[in-house]
């Protein structure tokens, strides 16, 4: 068991066979971070999962996981959603420390985890992974503390008001789906761009091969030209 640096592109799932990923990163008022977005086009397998007692599918085939990594902060979260968009789990991972690098964005995470229902109930998991960790030294005994600190605090946030936290989510959520239409707007865009540059091209090619013909045409004519002066 080791502490793990978790991508939130999944570049490393293996159950994943086909997907689409979006990154942007946000600074304003509402949120401080980078949002990453993995849409699963195609799974080796569906995930069901235990989640407050209750059996969860949270990976399929177009189902996405939306993942949170607020800058500064030692806590990221995954949304996942089935393939109309629905949340399924909020899935709290307490960290060590947050990377929120564009393009290489990664967590290193503590092991303990808080699991929440879109109803609001939740649960703290993996406390014998996180045990584990401090056990063999993977972790200092204040690394072990500041774990179930943070895990009481999100608890106590959740207990407190846990629609504001899914709006502040439903934001995220909003933003990186602006972006992925962007991305999709632009490719066509490009797309298009290269069909008029490609015709483009070929009309050139065009008008240099008539321009090729006329100055070959001129040239014989010089040619003949300067021949019959000599």
């Amino acid at each position: 068991m080791t502490v793990k640096v978790k991508y939130i592109d999944k570049r490393h799932w293996r159950r994943i066979i086909d997907r689409e990923y979006t990154e942007v990163k946000v600074n304003n008022n509402k949120f401080k971070g980078i949002i990453g977005l993995v849409t699963m086009k195609k799974v080796r397998e569906p995930l069901e999962v235990s989640v407050v007692g209750q059996n969860i599918i949270v990976a399929d085939d177009n189902y996405q996981w939306l993942q949170i990594l607020p800058e500064k902060k030692r806590y990221s979260i995954t949304v996942m959603l089935d393939d109309k968009g629905n949340p399924l789990e909020y899935y709290f991972d307490i960290n060590l420390k947050n990377v929120t690098q564009k393009g290489n964005a990664r967590t290193i995470d503590l092991c303990l985890d808080v699991l929440v229902l879109p109803n609001g109930t939740y649960e703290l998991v993996d406390e014998d992974d996180l045990k584990r960790a401090l056990d063999t030294g993977q972790i200092t005994k204040k690394q072990y503390h500041e774990a179930y600190v943070i895990a009481h605090q999100l608890m106590i946030k959740i207990d407190a008001d846990f629609p504001t936290m899914q709006d502040k989510i439903m934001y995220c959520y909003h933003k990186i789906k602006q972006k992925a239409k962007g991305q999709k707007y632009s490719k066509h865009k490009s797309k298009e761009h290269k069909h008029h540059m490609h015709k483009s091209k070929h009309h050139t090619h065009e008008k240099h091969k008539q321009h090729r013909h006329t100055s070959t045409h001129k040239q014989g004519q010089q040619k003949t030209s300067h021949h019959e002066k000599n």
